[in-house]
């Protein structure tokens, strides 16, 4: 099993979501930008680095979001999301066709990879919560 972490980026109420490029697995799909964890990396660490290298961000990360595990036909994740700050940098998409700062409650009407759908629903229970940021 592949661990993925995922960035759960808030600015302003709203959320960072990704488009996967043509070319990629699941292309045309969102999801929560992050990425594979390295042997002796932190969750902290890998999120950085991944922000960094896919979108040019800087980022401090804060608290656990949430777990989710699912198999795909190329084989099972185990995608951990951490909520993030955006505190630096300018947006180049390295990896992605589209980034798009959206509001929790209007998630549901992305198409999101399937393993990151738990989270749009919990962002979208909660959403009360994360517009108050």
């Amino acid at each position: 099993m592949t661990t993925v972490i995922a960035a759960i980026i808030l600015k302003e109420g709203k959320v960072l979501i990704a488009q996967r490029a043509q070319g990629q697995n699941l292309a045309g799909k969102w999801e929560f930008p992050g990425g594979k964890i390295k042997a002796g990396e932190t969750p902290e660490e890998c999120l950085k680095r991944e922000i960094k290298e896919e979108l040019d961000l800087d980022i401090e990360v804060d608290e656990f979001f949430g777990e989710n595990i699912y198999s795909y036909e190329t084989g099972t994740i185990r995608l951990v999301a951490y909520k993030a700050q955006l505190i630096g940098g300018q947006c180049r998409l390295k990896v992605h066709s589209r980034v798009e700062w959206v509001k929790p409650h209007d998630l549901a009407g992305y198409d999101f990879s399937p393993a990151d759908v738990p989270f749009v629903e919990k962002l979208g229970r909660n959403c009360w919560k994360w517009l108050r940021k």
